[in-house]
């Protein structure tokens, strides 16, 4: 985790304390049920409870010091609370194993991570919906393959950004309960010295399902999953932010990152104004996409559990929440402040005289009789005289001159096919689709 690239929200979660903590309340609810069930005295419970209701710090240093001894997590963190509770300590973890201990906590952990993504990816939503909205019917050109193809709109542009984070969203929320589950099956997972109701009561305080079959860990194809989801993500926002980038070079110029007074584009070149912002999203999106490899490797563990994922975990867990939860906050911003030059994306339609009409003069050749493969001839023919002198001449008057296409088509009926509201005839009908009625 670089501090530079974090939240304080997101980055709490994954702190050692806010670890130690669900760690206890793992043990201590477990302890509870099993004091029901008559399997240890219900005064041990009470002893932690007692204990935790003086809301004490958890010292962090003093269980890192035992487990430079012990080199066993868990076992240091039970021997510290050992000695901070007193002997009813001694009953805590009966039957449980570390990993009924470190997996429930790390889909608790996940869950309150997915909670916050979720938020920022609300906050996104609202802002491209907003911008959106705004733009609904600024004309743009549309580009396949970096060149000019037909007019769109920037609204149209942002409501596909939209439904793209929407669908983020509802695979975010779906993951989030994929993940959701606690496991209190004890050694192998066969509850042998565990009674399945523990888990169930561990599940439920938490606010967790019970893992229907674990081995002695989860098992890691839900995480794969969590992380792929996070990995689809990232690439939503490069998608996004990438676009940002194209806007704003400066020989198209149609959009660009807000810059703040006094910010300096380049220690060399006073001029510049750089999208900093989004070519940052773009490097951030590699980091959050560089978990989901890792997470779909650890899937594979030995026979009922071993410790390859654990290492892995420790990194991808919060490197990939963390570094998601700062992007979303950030593009949101972008996206929020980002400043639209509706002059310069005309003056960009109308750069190539009017080539980008050219399929409304073909197809309304082929309707006046013409075969599709003379009237793609004729009004290529035009438009690659248009595309030398490098949109100096026009392609409607070029097109009016041809003979061949004025013994078809009168003039009122070509400059009809050059109307640019032709194109948004069914921008309501997409936003609609989008955003609904």
């Amino acid at each position: 985790m670089v501090p530079r690239y974090a939240r304080p929200a997101m980055t709490a979660i994954w702190e050692p304390e806010a670890r130690y903590r669900i760690w206890f309340e793992i043990e201590a609810h477990a302890t509870e049920k099993l004091g029901e069930l008559g399997v240890v005295p219900p005064s041990a419970a009470k002893a932690l409870w007692d204990w935790w209701a003086t809301n004490p710090k958890i010292d962090v240093a003093a269980i890192d010091a035992i487990e430079a001894v012990t080199k066993h997590d868990v076992i240091a963190f039970l021997d510290w609370v050992a000695k901070e509770v007193g002997p009813e300590a001694r009953f805590m973890h009966q039957g449980m194993t570390s990993s009924d201990v470190l997996d429930t906590t790390l889909n608790v952990q996940l869950t309150k991570a997915a909670d916050i993504l979720i938020a920022d990816i609300d906050a996104l939503l609202e802002a491209i919906k907003r911008r959106a909205e705004e733009h609904k019917y600024t004309p743009t050109i549309g580009r396949s393959h970096g060149i000019h193809a037909e007019p769109t709109t920037f609204g149209l542009k942002l409501a596909q950004a939209y439904a793209e984070f929407a669908r983020c969203r509802a695979r975010l929320v779906s993951v989030r309960a994929e993940v959701a589950t606690c496991a209190i099956s004890g050694a192998v997972g066969t509850f042998a010295n565990i009674d399945p109701a523990v888990e169930a009561h561990v599940a439920e305080k938490l606010g967790l399902a019970v893992e229907p079959v674990s081995t002695q860990v989860i098992p890691r194809d839900r995480h794969a999953m969590f992380f792929a989801v996070l990995g689809v993500i990232a690439s939503s926002i490069e998608r996004l932010a990438t676009e940002v980038r194209h806007l704003q070079r400066t020989e198209v110029l149609e959009a660009e990152e807000y810059f703040s007074p006094g910010q300096k584009g380049s220690s060399a070149m006073p001029h510049k104004r750089n999208p900093v912002l989004t070519e940052n999203l773009t490097g951030l999106a590699r980091v959050v996409r560089s978990a989901v490899t890792p997470a779909l490797e650890n899937v594979a563990l030995w026979h009922e559990r071993d410790i390859s994922h654990s290492s892995v975990e420790r990194y991808i867990g919060p490197d990939a929440t963390i570094t998601l939860d700062f992007a979303l906050a950030r593009l949101t911003s972008v996206i929020d402040k980002l400043l639209v030059y509706p002059e310069r994306m005309q003056k960009n339609l109308d750069r190539m005289g009017g080539l980008v009409h050219s399929q409304r003069v073909l197809l309304a050749l082929t309707q006046a009789g013409l075969t599709r493969d003379d009237s793609y001839r004729l009004v290529q023919r035009n438009a690659m005289q248009v595309w030398q002198s490098d949109g100096q001449l026009s392609l409607l008057e070029l097109l009016k001159a041809d003979p061949e296409v004025s013994a078809v088509m009168s003039a009122p009926e070509l400059e009809d096919k050059f109307n640019l509201d032709y194109h948004f005839k069914a921008v309501d009908t997409i936003f609609a689709r989008v955003f609904g009625e």
